[in-house]
């Protein structure tokens, strides 16, 4: 997720350049690159798809875009469940994670056997 703004003129040619030279990454990765515009009430959003790219773009009616605007670094990695909260007009920084969604949550073996065992069953 780009930290700057972005001139939501550019298409799939100026936004790869743009990942290219500019975050120096590698805009056929497979990685979604997002990019909104100076008001924030409009993101497009980059993705190499084995053969083309994608480039989704929204525009709202009302409203802006509450996008991490703070830091030093030119972009921001924010995880899939991030970019769908921003993309719903949640904001990230009054948000807090609840200990049962945290990462590094495992399904232990009877859980997963409990599982099968319903699946082969039925």
């Amino acid at each position: 997720m780009a930290r700057d703004s972005v001139d939501c003129r550019k298409s799939h040619d100026g936004l790869h350049a743009l990942v290219r030279d500019h975050f120096g990454d590698d805009p056929m990765s497979g990685h979604l690159f997002v990019f909104f515009n100076r008001t924030r009430d409009r993101v497009k959003i980059l993705v190499w798809d084995r053969n083309g790219y994608w480039l989704f773009y929204k525009r709202l009616e009302r409203g802006t875009f509450r996008v991490l605007t703070s830091g030093a670094q030119k972009r921001v990695e924010v995880k899939r469940a991030e970019l769908m909260l921003v993309l719903e007009g949640i904001d990230l920084e009054k948000g807090k994670y609840r200990p049962h969604f945290a990462d590094g949550i495992r399904v232990g073996k009877r859980a997963w056997e409990d599982a099968e065992r319903g699946r082969t069953s039925g």
